[in-house]
């Protein structure tokens, strides 16, 4: 009997990392309010990553869906989620960012790294009557809250845009700007 619990005990320890979804968190202590923390989860079943920030009042939560190709962010003091297509080019594979939370990569913040990627996106103000399109993920995140959609403004630069923007900084390796109106601005 004790050789059945320790084989299965075995067993578990050595097909829990192949079949468990990858995470990571990271306390940032430079953010203006001296806390915060982001942790990414990396689902490689679904093809979905996500991205908590949790910073009180400022929080967000982002999830990159690589299988339809659309991401959402949910930013909590607006009460509203944002979804927009996925720059392939600009944000790292699903099998890069897996590998950045399995070696623990995401924490190399310094003069060291590459500088993040930046994308801006503009909001439409009009909501987004139905989710499914943007898939099954999506839909679970911002069921029963305004959602709007956003599109990538090429080129863009904030130091000339004039409206207001939200920033989702993503770890070190993106800095997503959505500038525009929602209903709850």
């Amino acid at each position: 009997m004790k050789f059945t619990i320790v084989f299965i005990g075995l067993l578990g320890v050595l097909l829990i990392p192949a079949l468990a979804e990858y995470s990571i968190n990271i306390s940032d202590n430079n953010n203006s309010g001296g806390s915060g923390q982001q942790s990414v989860s990396v689902n490689n079943e679904h093809n979905v990553a996500n991205v908590d920030n949790n910073n009180g009042w400022n929080s967000w939560n982002t999830l990159w869906d690589y299988k339809t190709g659309f991401a959402a962010t949910r930013v909590f003091h607006k009460k509203a989620c944002i979804v927009h297509k996925m720059n392939m080019d600009a944000m790292p594979s699903l099998k890069a960012l897996t590998a950045m939370v399995k070696e623990k990569k995401l924490q190399g913040e310094g003069p060291e790294s590459p500088p993040p990627k930046g994308l801006m996106y503009s909001i439409n103000p009009n909501k987004v009557n139905n989710l499914d399109k943007f898939g099954k993920s999506i839909v679970n995140m911002c069921r029963g809250i305004p959602t709007y959609t956003a599109e990538e403004i090429q080129g863009a630069s904030l130091f000339f845009y004039s409206g207001k923007c939200f920033n989702a900084n993503i770890l070190w390796i993106m800095n997503i700007s959505f500038c525009g109106r929602t209903e709850e601005n």
